[in-house]
């Protein structure tokens, strides 16, 4: 049996872009539109020509994709105007773009209180849009907004906005669950009676995610005949966000129940880089990414406890849905005060730490890990100190330098401007093979200025740790009182582009920082292989 196609429809850089915080350059849409392209998206949705700037802009000139179309949003003509006559749908039929997607109202309360027109009107105006683009050579679909609502409250009258736009030539009527309040029972018998009317080959369902079941809502669309399905990178949008493709793509590709019976224009190889898109998006925007997102989350395929542990390590589906790899995830087994000798040996095996079996200090590396996560350390969220733990406790770790003693100084004071501003000042003393190095920086806090100075001068360690920068800081205090305990988590990165965290524990925050320092500067020496 032929399997059905269903088309992708991203809308990343228009709903998407309505999430709070976040705002595309020109740069960053050429970038995301190609990416998508790349990825197998099959339309990608640019913004809303006219609307502002920006969005004008882009829609000046196609971007060079080779897969997907190009696809403008935009509204219907305005009630009591002629579609020659409203400027926004001249906008749209100017823009550089392959298919045309309008969006109008599906509800009669809407049309009533929000328009305050007459259904008549709301009808001729789809009919007219829809026409219009049409013969401008267009594809063209309609978003249905409040369709769910709108057919709940009066199924004739929704279902007469969706006929009007099919019959006057649309290729996509989208029905939009706008409010997000859907249950997914409900969107799959709705769908089923629109499909009776308009093939489902030309419906399309746009979720929203108010209820956390965006996702849920899309599958049963299709499931009840809808073979368009509109989403965003990391369910991006307004509110809660709309339907994420970061969770729909791979679902469809490797669930029996969509695999076996429908195809996307996303290929198996493609989908071994979508956490690579998904975390490619992430830092464009400067977002950290969600490490419990399904599929593409740092924590998607990852397992804590002892028992579970063992359970991967001899056969991998006793613990994970999907294979990884499939979408460019990889499995992890963390290291905790609940860890067993299991997890350690497979995190040993990732870190490809060599080590025996049978030697006993396997055992005191275990023992030395609930040690000291009793006293505060988290390694479950600080992969590089627990690798640098595991070779201290192995033998496997070179004395490259030692730091003789540190100063941390902080003052306040007026600056040549009579501005009154605060200075963190650092000295740090290092001994590098029998060479006493001093060095000396400020920051804008005492973290900041240690750092500086620490990695001023290595000696002749600079070179392996020229393209080492910090690009997080986070602080927890683990217990109450004068006397707290502080935990410090760093995050680093190097000129490959390659991440890992260290920590420290102290009851003084600059101990915890320092430990937690000197933990990064020495795993990017042991990671490059830098000589003893």
């Amino acid at each position: 049996m032929s399997k059905q196609r269903l088309y992708l429809f991203d809308t990343t850089l228009r709903d998407g872009a309505q999430t709070n915080g976040v705002d595309f350059t020109l740069a960053d849409k050429q970038i995301i539109a190609s990416m998508l392209d790349d990825l197998g998206i099959d339309y990608v949705e640019g913004g809303y020509p006219g609307a502002n700037p920006l969005d004008t802009e882009f829609f000046g000139s196609r971007p060079k994709l080779n897969h997907a179309r190009f696809t403008a949003f935009g509204m219907t003509r305005r009630a009591g105007r002629s579609v020659s006559n409203d400027p926004g749908v001249a906008g749209l039929l100017e823009a550089k773009a392959d298919a045309i997607c309008f969006v109008a109202k599906s509800s009669a309360y809407q049309v009533r209180v929000a328009l305050e027109t007459t259904k008549e009107e709301n009808l001729a105006s789809i009919r007219d849009s829809v026409a219009a683009a049409k013969a401008a050579g267009r594809e063209v679909m309609l978003d249905c907004e409040h369709f769910f609502d709108g057919y709940k409250e009066d199924s004739s009258f929704a279902l007469a906005c969706a006929k009007a736009a099919y019959e006057a030539g649309a290729r996509w009527v989208v029905l939009c669950d706008t409010n997000g309040g859907t249950m997914p029972d409900e969107v799959e018998a709705i769908v089923a009676e629109v499909t009776k009317h308009i093939p489902g080959d030309h419906v399309g369902i746009h979720a929203h995610n108010d209820t956390e079941q965006a996702v849920a809502n899309s599958l049963a669309a299709v499931r009840a005949g809808a073979r368009q399905i509109q989403g965003t990178l990391n369910g991006l949008g307004e509110r809660c966000g709309n339907a994420n493709l970061c969770s729909l793509i791979p679902t469809l590709k490797l669930k029996k129940g969509f695999a076996d019976f429908f195809e996307i224009g996303v290929t198996s190889e493609k989908l071994a880089t979508l956490v690579k898109v998904s975390r490619t998006l992430d830092d464009m925007l400067n977002r950290v990414p969600n490490r419990h997102a399904a599929y593409v989350g740092e924590s998607a395929f990852v397992t804590k406890t002892g028992i579970h542990a063992s359970a991967v390590l001899k056969d991998p589906q006793t613990y994970e849905h999907v294979l990884p790899e499939l979408v460019g995830n990889h499995r992890k087994v963390l290291v905790s005060d609940q860890a067993g000798r299991s997890n350690v040996i497979a995190e040993l095996d990732r870190a490809g730490i060599a080590y025996e079996k049978s030697d006993p200090k396997l055992t005191r590396l275990v023992e030395e890990l609930k040690e000291r996560e009793a006293a505060g350390y988290a390694y479950e969220s600080a992969n590089a100190s627990f690798d640098l733990l595991a070779r201290r406790t192995l033998g496997k770790v070179p004395h490259y330098f030692e730091v003789e003693q540190f100063d941390v100084n902080v003052e306040q004071r007026y600056n040549a401007l009579g501005e009154r501003v605060t200075v963190a000042l650092a000295v740090v003393k290092v001994d590098v093979a029998g060479e006493h190095l001093i060095s000396a920086a400020e920051g804008n806090g005492p973290v900041n200025a240690l750092d500086v100075a620490l990695r001023k001068d290595l000696g002749k360690y600079q070179k392996y740790i020229e393209g080492l920068t910090l690009i997080d800081y986070r602080v927890r205090i683990l217990n109450g009182g004068t006397g707290a305990v502080t935990r410090v988590l760093i995050e680093s990165e190097d000129e490959n582009g390659d991440r890992w965290t260290t920590v420290g524990v102290s009851p003084n925050i600059i101990d915890a920082s320092f430990q937690a320092l000197m933990d990064s500067v020495i795993y990017k020496l042991v990671k490059s292989g830098a000589p003893a």
